[in-house]
């Protein structure tokens, strides 16, 4: 039987990212990999070091230090729907049931900005460029 991780420590580690807006939908597969689903808003300042850091940190740690998970966007067809303001989505996945939501909350709090929802701990376009 698949392993049912309870989500909602790393829900609410998303929720106090700058930028992470509205709702957050989330759930684990028949395989026992979970799941989470959640937006971004696209003309918040930070949206774009938001998406560069979860996907620095998810995606690409380090050539030979990479977590089992997935950052990634997803949308339903544009040409059926509307601009990415509206309808693109970011969905983190776990490649591996033994790597829990938990453990997931610990690499993003320990290699993104600290606090994670203080607006000062991340860098702003005008630091990035001098």
């Amino acid at each position: 039987m698949p392993l049912e991780h309870d989500v909602s420590s790393l829900v609410s580690f998303l929720k106090r990212i700058p930028a992470v807006v509205g709702a957050i939908g989330s759930g684990t597969f028949d395989n026992g990999n979970w799941w989470t689903k959640f937006t971004i808003d696209i003309d918040h300042p930070q949206a774009w070091n938001v998406v560069q850091e979860l996907g620095y940190v998810l995606n690409y740690l380090s050539v030979n230090e990479r977590l089992p998970t997935v950052f990634m966007p997803v949308s339903p067809p544009p040409y059926a729907n509307g601009p990415a303001c509206e309808f693109l989505s970011w969905v983190i996945e776990s490649k591996d049931p033994d790597f829990t939501p938990e453990t997931c909350v610990e690499w993003l709090h320990t290699r993104l900005p600290n606090p994670v929802d203080d607006l000062i701990q991340w860098p702003s376009d005008a630091e990035e460029q001098a």
